[in-house]
C-alpha cells in the first residue's frame, strides 16, 4: 500500500525557516514590514520544501486574488494574440497573473458576459484588448469598484494614431500625392485611432484623401479588396500608394494585386501596420509600423494597479521593399 504524501503547508515552511506562521503569511502576501533577511529565509524554505502558494486561500485573507482579468477578442489575429502574450508578461513582472475570457468584440452582450465571468472570480482589475468604444463604456459602468483599462485607449490610442501618421509621412516623403487607405473595422478603437492619425497626416500635407476601403483585419479581407484597389490604381488619377491598417490585410492585398496584374511597388506602394515578424519575408518585404507592445502592456497593467509605469517607446517605421517612389503616369 503506497504512502499518502501530505502537501507542504505554511507550518512546515515556518518550522524550516525558524519563524512564526504569521511571518510566513506576511511574506506570501508581500507585507512591507518584513526584514529582508527574514523574507529571504522564508522564500528559501518555500523553495527547498516545494511549497506552492494557495491563491484561493490567500484571496480570502487579503481580499485580492493577484489576478487581472483580460477581455479579449479573436486570438487567431496577430494583434490580439501578441497583445495577450505581452499582457501576461507584464502582469508576471508585476507579480500578478491573468485570466482571459474571450468574447465577440462586435456584440456588447458577449463582451459584458466575459467581463462578468472575470469579475465573479474576484479579479483585481479588468483589461480590455481591442475593444469597441461602446463596449468599453459599458464595461466601465458595470465593473463597480474594479478598475478597468483598455490596451488601445487613452495614451495607447495616441500612439496608434502617431503610427498611422508615420506611415503616411513616409509615403509623402517618397513623393506620393494620391494615397488610399484600407482601414480596420471602424467600430474598433485601434482602427479609428490608426486611420485618424493617417487622415490627420494627409491633411497636414495638404493632400486630398484617396479612396478608403474597410476590412476586418484578416488577410482574406485584403485579398477580397484587391480587385477594387486594382481598378482604382489603373485610373489616370488613381492612388499610387495604399496605407493598410494591419500587416495581415496588407499581405492579402499584395497577393490579390499580384493576381490582378498590379506590381508592388512598381504600380502601387503598400504600407502596413503591426510589424508582424513575418512582414520582412513577404514578397515584397513589407514596409510597416511597429509599436512598443511590451511597453503598452506594462502601462495598462500599471494603470489598473494604480501604479506609475515606465515610458513607452514611440512607434517605429520599418522601411522595406513594398514602398518606393510613385510610378510615372501619362
Amino acid at each position: 500500500m503506497s504512502e499518502v504524501v501530505r502537501p507542504v503547508g505554511v507550518r512546515d515552511v515556518a518550522r524550516a525557516a525558524g519563524v512564526s506562521t504569521q511571518t510566513v503569511s506576511r511574506v506570501i502576501n508581500d507585507h512591507p514590514n518584513i526584514r529582508p533577511e527574514t523574507r529571504m529565509r522564508v522564500l528559501e524554505a518555500m523553495a527547498d520544501l516545494g511549497y506552492r502558494v494557495n491563491n484561493a486561500a490567500r484571496a480570502l485573507g487579503t481580499r485580492t486574488t493577484r489576478t487581472l482579468g483580460v477581455v479579449a477578442s479573436d486570438a487567431t489575429l496577430y494583434g490580439p494574440s501578441v497583445g495577450i502574450a505581452a499582457l501576461e508578461a507584464a502582469a508576471r513582472d508585476a507579480g500578478r497573473w491573468i485570466a482571459t475570457a474571450y468574447a465577440d468584440a462586435a456584440v456588447a452582450a458577449s463582451v459584458a458576459d466575459a467581463a462578468d465571468r472575470l469579475l465573479a472570480q474576484g479579479v483585481d482589475g479588468l483589461i480590455v484588448l481591442a475593444p469597441h468604444a461602446a463596449t468599453l463604456e459599458a464595461l466601465t459602468a458595470r465593473s463597480g469598484s474594479t478598475p478597468v483599462a483598455a490596451l488601445h485607449a487613452g495614451l495607447g490610442a495616441e500612439r496608434q494614431a502617431a503610427g498611422g501618421a508615420l506611415a503616411i509621412d513616409h509615403l509623402v516623403s517618397l513623393g506620393h500625392r494620391r494615397i488610399a487607405r484600407v482601414t480596420g473595422p471602424l467600430d474598433w478603437l485601434e482602427a479609428t485611432a490608426r486611420d485618424g492619425g493617417a487622415a490627420a497626416a494627409l491633411q497636414s500635407a495638404a493632400l486630398v484623401p484617396g479612396p478608403i476601403w474597410a476590412g476586418d483585419w484578416s488577410a482574406s479581407a485584403g485579398f477580397g479588396l484587391a480587385a477594387e484597389v486594382a481598378a482604382a490604381v489603373r485610373t489616370p488619377d488613381g492612388p499610387t500608394a495604399v496605407f493598410v491598417a494591419n500587416d495581415q490585410m496588407a499581405l492579402g492585398l499584395i497577393a490579390g494585386l499580384r493576381e490582378a496584374g498590379i506590381a508592388v511597388p512598381g504600380d502601387v506602394s503598400i504600407g502596413g501596420f503591426d510589424d508582424n515578424p513575418d512582414a520582412a519575408f513577404f514578397a515584397p518585404a513589407l514596409t510597416t509600423v511597429g509599436l512598443d507592445l511590451a511597453g503598452e502592456a506594462r502601462r495598462v497593467v500599471a494603470e489598473v494597479l494604480g501604479e506609475e509605469a515606465a515610458p513607452v517607446a514611440a512607434p517605429v517605421l520599418r522601411v522595406r521593399a513594398s514602398t518606393a517612389a510613385p510610378p510615372a503616369r501619362g
